[in-house]
């Protein structure tokens, strides 16, 4: 019988474990690593990233990964430039007959595996943009749904932003569709998560953010500000690099460094963890094991699903 997956899909909340799975995963299994994680396409952004690259070898065996380390970090990388490479990757470890296992948590990305993002390809109407930024989400609202249906149906009504972003890349493919680069998803994943409680939750981020910085987080901030890259930048590059910037500019202490970064991972992480229940109310189905999970019995469960 004919398997109803043809790749794996490892998530969970930041500090969960995700990679070493993944490696444990790909290890027993000939598989390969996609990273799903939209920081780590970045170079040179390690430690505060997490990419953890010591955990791609197991018993002096390379595990292979994807994704990572393929961007400047003075660049930056968008979604539709993830589907394209993510699509590139899946089709090359699929031809070699190995197991492409994604392993992340950015929720956009593990989102790209059942839906379509064709219009992240679309680039801003400025003119455009500036009159709709004059209207109150009412007249927005009425103003998208001038558009037919299907253009829309995508669009999050809660956001004056994304109501905006919707009624322009309505617009666009009204006007013209031809050039829109569309294809048929070839992902069908056996989704695994990594289920850890609140307090099981801030004890692994605590722990992982004092280790991070006791082992050169500071350090490769400074590194990266020699490679000038600005602070202006370190800001959008996730919260690890963003509250060590405002450190190392005396905006703070690092107790404060380490008090405020701490609460803003464990707000990332809650929001991670919305994001993964939203999944579940789509129809997603995540096998959910819990941090003490044991191996040999999820490998034989994988081998009997796959």
């Amino acid at each position: 019988m004919q398997s109803n997956y043809n790749c794996i899909v490892i998530l969970g909340t930041t500090a969960s474990g995700k990679t070493k799975l993944a490696c444990n995963i790909a290890y027993y299994l000939e598989g390969e690593i996609i990273s799903a994680d939209s920081r780590q396409v970045y170079k040179y952004l390690n430690i505060g990233t997490g990419k953890d690259l010591e955990e791609y070898c197991i018993k002096s065996r390379k595990i292979n990964y994807h994704l990572i380390d393929i961007c400047e970090p003075t660049e930056q990388f968008y979604l539709h430039q993830f589907c394209a490479e993510l699509n590139i990757a899946f089709n090359s470890i699929s031809a070699k007959n190995k197991i492409p296992i994604i392993c992340g948590g950015t929720g956009l990305y593990i989102d790209a595996l059942h839906k379509d993002f064709s219009f992240t390809q679309i680039k801003e109407n400025t003119e455009l943009r500036f009159l709709l930024e004059q209207k109150t989400k009412q007249e927005l609202l009425v103003q998208l749904k001038l558009y037919p249906n299907e253009l829309i149906e995508h669009v999050d009504l809660n956001s004056k932003k994304r109501i905006i972003r919707g009624i322009e890349v309505a617009d666009y493919l009204a006007k013209d569709n031809n050039t829109l680069l569309k294809t048929k998803l070839p992902y069908k994943p056996l989704y695994i998560g990594i289920k850890t409680d609140i307090e099981e939750r801030k004890e692994l981020i605590s722990k992982r953010l004092i280790y991070r910085i006791d082992n050169g987080l500071i350090e490769e901030v400074e590194q990266l500000l020699q490679k000038d890259i600005t602070h202006h930048r370190l800001q959008c590059l996730g919260l690890e690099y963003k509250f060590t910037s405002l450190y190392l500019q005396g905006t703070l202490t690092k107790a404060q460094l380490i008090e405020q970064l701490q609460t803003a991972i464990f707000k990332f992480a809650k929001r991670q963890q919305t994001w993964f229940n939203k999944l579940e109310k789509e129809g997603i189905t995540i096998n959910w094991v819990n941090k003490n999970y044991d191996l040999q019995s999820l490998l034989k469960l994988i081998q009997q699903t796959y």
